[in-house]
């Protein structure tokens, strides 16, 4: 692959939905800097991926609730690759599960760390190499489709991805027009080990649409996103519908 291909940096890029979205955009043309919290395993799907594309690529290991590791992420891809990234996915979250029982300051403090204020100033950062080069960068937001009709479970988690869908349309429209942001929101795509047998199928009869998102569907909404150059501060929900309705609870305690 060219080494002119443009840079894109995934946060969580190397496992379940982020290894889905770096494999779109490998096959899209992408060079790739794909972040690693600390496990840097990379899903088989991917590095088949990538050795097929012969892409250009290499991990960063950052923690992205330390402010010092967030702003040294970006000139440490610009140093590897040579240019600065053109593509900011941000993927990576953190999901612990809390309640209004149990939810307090520091789990409030930590989501929102991770999953809104690291990518936010990602996302400058970018911007900010895109001017400086004369360019546009795009930015996707990861998110999920709970934060339109959020219930009462994960109450930290669903907080800062409730923060991050308007820091989108803020960025959006703060950094343009030097970056787009945009948002994608999945629905249940990938089980944890807490899912039953057969509660993923009757979840998937249970949305709208009669079926749920695959990794495959949310990367190519990225994809989209990442071409579309009209679009910017929009939320693109891959849900099966799922948002469409108000559930009582996480995905994981029903259809069981």
């Amino acid at each position: 692959m060219s080494g002119a291909a443009p840079v894109a940096l995934v946060t969580g890029g190397t496992r379940r939905l982020g290894a889905a979205i770096s494999a779109r955009l490998a096959r899209g043309g992408h060079a790739l800097a794909l972040h690693v919290r600390g496990d840097a395993r990379m899903d088989d799907e991917l590095l088949q991926t990538l050795k097929a594309e012969d892409a250009d690529w290499a991990c960063f290991p950052a923690d992205l609730a330390d402010p010092a590791q967030v702003a040294a992420l970006v000139p440490a891809v610009e140093r590897r690759f040579g240019r600065a990234p053109r593509v900011l996915v941000n993927c990576a979250s953190l999901f612990e599960d809390d309640d209004r029982a149990s939810a307090g300051m520091e789990a409030y403090l930590a989501h929102y760390a991770v999953n809104a204020a690291a990518p936010a100033i990602l996302a400058q950062a970018v911007a900010a190499g895109a001017e400086a080069s004369g360019g546009q960068a795009v930015v996707v937001n990861i998110l999920d489709q709970r934060i339109r009709q959020p219930h009462g479970d994960q109450l930290s988690y669903t907080a800062s991805k409730m923060a991050l869908g308007e820091i989108t349309r803020l960025l959006a429209a703060a950094l343009a027009p030097h970056a787009r942001v945009v948002g994608v929101a999945p629905g249940l795509t990938l089980p944890t080990p807490d899912y039953r047998p057969g509660q993923m199928e009757r979840l998937g009869r249970a949305m709208p649409l009669g079926r749920l998102p695959t990794p495959d569907d949310v990367a190519e909404a990225v994809a989209y996103a990442v071409a579309a150059r009209a679009v910017t501060g929009q939320i693109l929900f891959v849900d099966g519908g799922a948002s469409l309705r108000s559930w009582e609870r996480d995905f994981v305690h029903l259809e069981r």
